[in-house]
């Protein structure tokens, strides 16, 4: 059978949905399927080669050009191959309302429509201008068009799931599908060690993981000022933009820049180094952790203790499970006191840290969302584990 994967995101672009559809892809191919991915055309480098994957470079970003090009081929596609979406809303051009995109996919055609919802629509907000609650109820017309002409569909999270239904009007199947961590862990235990001794100077090194979006830098700054005010320890800063997140931490507090330091922009082994040089990762979220996360399923899946947010998208299983800490939302300084007592018990460290890594390896490592999508495919040999 052939995969046809439609994703807004693909590398060389990291991080994100965009490092999540390659490994499912890369994953699919070492099963024995075939995988076409379409995606954007590129902006910068030029894509690898994985074996058994096939990428197709769009003219446009889900233009009118780009659904012929679509069309060609995938309205071609037999009853045995799927068409995959690895679903943004923002991801597809538009600004996030590209209605012809979301017509298009519902056309019907002889392979089934499946329908991956990273995230479903931005939300109403009487705060927010027109344009903003405009964008919702359009975003909200595209899922509607999308799940109702999906054969099979998933969602990143639980709380995607009754969102669907509401959307649709109807009783919808939406399974949820794990997200994995998209950094590889690499066993460098040599590199880990001189990056932290560099890095603390024998000091506890607190790593962030992450993108440095305007809302999450905000909290992590509001954290920071309070951490480095009541411990000794060290910041490791590791991702793209996270020089510039350095920048303006330190601009906002009152501290040794020596004590901050940044990656920059690096490959997974070198992002997998920085996360096992950290003693603890302090990962706040505005709507809380959640098993869309690929940041904190990076920090779960190398076995450091991560310090988090509980928030309105945090589902049961993180507050049952204690495989991190949990902290309001809008507390920067629980959050801070939570990083505090992990650095201050080394007992505490190792608990949540293997904690935190059994809990990936039973839900969310990659072989689950292989077997998941896998599941039920008539001829599908299951995925190696």
């Amino acid at each position: 059978m052939i995969w046809h994967i439609i994703t807004g995101e693909y590398p060389p672009q990291s991080g994100g949905v965009s490092a999540y559809t390659r490994a499912v892809a890369q994953a699919l191919a070492a099963a024995g399927d075939s995988v076409e991915v379409w995606a954007p055309p590129l902006q910068q480098g030029s894509d690898a080669a994985d074996a058994g994957v096939r990428i197709h470079r769009l003219p446009d970003r889900f233009g009118s050009a780009s659904l012929r090009e679509l069309s060609a081929t995938i309205d071609r596609a037999s009853a045995r191959d799927r068409v995959l979406v690895q679903y943004v809303p923002h991801a597809f051009g538009w600004r996030g309302a590209n209605l012809p995109f979301s017509r298009w996919l519902s056309r019907p055609r002889t392979a089934e429509l499946w329908v991956m919802f990273h995230e479903v629509s931005y939300p109403f907000d009487l705060r927010q201008n027109l344009t903003h609650n405009g964008l919702a109820i359009v975003n909200r017309l595209m899922a509607r068009s999308i799940s109702r002409a999906a054969t099979r569909q998933f969602a990143s999270i639980a709380a995607w799931q009754p969102l669907l239904r509401r959307i649709t009007g109807r009783d919808v199947n939406v399974d949820w599908l794990p997200v994995p961590s998209g950094i590889p862990v690499t066993a460098n235990i040599s590199a880990s060690t001189a990056l932290r001794a560099r890095v603390g100077g024998g000091r506890p090194v607190v790593g962030h993981f992450g993108t440095y979006g305007r809302t999450i830098q905000r909290m992590l700054a509001e954290t920071l000022a309070v951490l480095l005010t009541t411990s000794d320890c060290a910041v490791l800063l590791i991702g793209r933009d996270s020089e510039e997140a350095r920048r303006s931490i330190l601009a906002r507090t009152a501290v040794d820049p020596a004590r901050v330091a940044a990656t920059g922009e690096v490959p997974p082994d070198e992002i997998s180094v920085a996360l096992s040089a950290a003693d603890v990762l302090v990962q706040p979220y505005p709507d809380g952790v959640s098993t869309r996360r690929t940041t904190v399923m990076a920090g779960l899946a190398h076995g450091v203790a991560v310090a988090t947010t509980a928030g309105w998208l945090t589902e049961a299983l993180w507050h049952d499970l204690q495989a991190t800490t949990l902290a309001p939302c809008d507390d920067a300084a629980a959050l801070a006191r939570d990083v505090v007592q992990l650095l201050q018990s080394s007992d505490a460290r190792r608990d949540f840290g293997e904690r935190g890594r059994q809990l990936y390896e039973s839900r969310f490592a990659l072989r689950h969302t292989i077997r998941a999508l896998r599941s039920g495919i008539p001829g599908a040999r299951p995925a190696v584990a």
